[in-house]
């Protein structure tokens, strides 16, 4: 994470002034006003209700459940929850919005301010949050290839969204990036979305304006429904350079909406941004005002787990891991939960090293999560177990890891079945040894006036031995041999 982002221009240095608007799919079985389902994938316009399609007549009626998520991602940034809040009609006509409207939160929303920490290695940095509000989403448009023709799919109208809406508090891409990470990992831990940014359950819009450092805020544009971390990177790192070019060629940075494109690492004009009035918000008629209790907001509150910043001191402080590890961990709850399960009953850090260094490179390799891991905790915990108990070495671990990778069978069953078990008779090991020194007699001169040298013997005997001798024991024999 840069300290200081700067983007250099032909008149000195400009600052990048970033707030993000991030919309989050609340996780509920049903919509937010109606009782039609919210499950991914489903047949166009299979879960749409009758108050989805804005039937005449027909009234919602809110979901206790989207209710609580909401009261629950507040309460874990240590936001204020609001005991009353008021639903409002945002009033826009678009094809795939039936009601002509939508029901949103402008004036008092569910949760008020919190703040959310976000870090590296030397620095951490507090990000406001300004509110976190209930709305509907809106249906999804698909376009054919004929020019004139678009498809309208309602069964994501009507879905419950939290916009949670950050204060313009971050200076780069990278805190942006580690803004949006953050947030993710903590909607994931209190079960409040499942934060798939590919399958559109969280997005973000992103507002950025440029400044000269110390002078007031610019006019900032808004890029909207950016869907995965790195774009959002990448969509302020273009949309920053693209405004401080036009301020220094002399012209005005429009309020405006922008879309961002992935392939060229773009932004292009939308529309000119609306301000709240040209929506014409006025309180929703047709719903009663959210009355919250303080019982029911304790109650949520004694349900929160263990968060990620709560986590990552107790990895460091219960296994005694560096806090780099224990944050990298700690930032995704399946990771952590897979962690823990590994590190039960053995060394924490040794369980660490192979969770974040083997395991988490193979499934970058492979392009899986965790969850899809095709090396089960159970099974990664058993090859440290056979690591420890002296079965195979560090070296052969590897070989029977990718092993593992590649068929799922348990590490006993691929050493057993392969002779992989390590050799720990000392007269096998003593034999390897002295036939290596016998065929290199100048080097074992040559190592018994440089002691250094002896790493090479013991190459070749682990060679000679197909990985298999057991290397403290090769190395006390060879000390044993060449120094006397």
């Amino acid at each position: 994470m840069e300290s200081t982002y700067r983007i250099k221009g032909a008149t000195g240095d400009w600052e990048v002034v970033i707030g993000l608007e991030v919309h989050a799919q609340v996780t509920s079985n049903a919509k937010l006003f109606s009782g039609a389902a919210t499950a991914f994938g489903a047949e166009p316009n299979s879960q749409v209700s009758l108050v989805d399609a804005a039937m005449p007549g027909m009234l919602p009626v809110p979901n206790r459940e989207c209710i609580r998520q909401a009261v629950r991602t507040g309460l874990a940034i240590d936001a204020q929850i609001n005991k009353w809040s008021r639903f409002d009609r945002k009033n826009y006509f678009y094809a795939d919005l039936p009601q002509g409207y939508q029901i949103s939160q402008l004036y008092h929303p569910l949760v008020g301010e919190g703040a959310i920490e976000i870090e590296d290695d030397d620095a951490v940095k507090t990000i406001g949050v300004e509110r976190i509000h209930v709305e509907q989403d809106a249906g999804k448009l698909m376009h054919d290839q004929h020019p004139t023709r678009s498809y309208v799919d309602l069964n994501r109208s009507g879905v419950a969204l939290m916009e949670i809406v950050s204060r313009p508090d971050m200076r780069s891409p990278a805190e942006a990036g580690a803004y949006l990470t953050k947030l993710r990992s903590i909607l994931r831990y209190v079960g409040s979305c499942d934060g798939n940014m590919d399958q559109g359950s969280m997005r973000a819009d992103v507002n950025v304006s440029v400044r000269k450092p110390g002078d007031e805020l610019g006019t900032r544009t808004e890029t909207k429904n950016v869907n995965s971390v790195r774009f959002v990177i990448a969509a302020i790192e273009h949309e920053a350079k693209r405004q401080v070019a036009v301020l220094e060629d002399g012209g005005a940075i429009q309020q405006e909406t922008r879309l961002f494109n992935p392939d060229t690492g773009t932004t292009r004009s939308m529309r000119s941004k609306e301000d709240a009035h040209d929506y014409r918000y006025f309180p929703d008629p047709d719903l009663l005002p959210l009355e919250l209790t303080d019982e029911f907001i304790d109650g949520i509150r004694a349900t929160l787990p263990e968060m990620p910043d709560q986590k990552k001191a107790r990895f460091v402080e219960q296994f005694g891991l560096k806090p780099y590890d224990a944050g990298v961990l700690a930032g995704d709850k399946a990771s952590s939960d897979f962690f823990e399960q590994v590190a039960e009953g053995r060394d924490a850090r040794v369980a660490a090293n192979w969770v974040t260094g083997e395991l988490f490179g193979a499934l970058n390799k492979l392009g899986k999560d965790i969850d899809e891991s095709p090396v089960s905790a159970e099974q990664l915990g058993e090859l440290i177990d056979l690591i420890s108990d002296n079965t195979i070495s560090g070296r052969i671990a590897k070989d029977v890891f990718e092993i593992m990778l590649e068929t799922g069978d348990a590490p006993g069953k691929i050493v057993e079945d392969k002779g992989l078990k390590q050799v720990t008779d000392t007269g096998a090991i003593e034999a390897i040894v002295d036939e290596i020194l016998a065929a290199n007699p100048e080097k074992v001169a040559e190592a018994k006036e440089k002691p250094k040298l002896a790493g090479w013997f013991v190459g070749q005997v682990m060679k000679a031995s197909q990985g298999k001798a057991n290397p403290a024991m090769v190395n006390e024999i060879l000390a044993k041999k060449l120094g006397g």
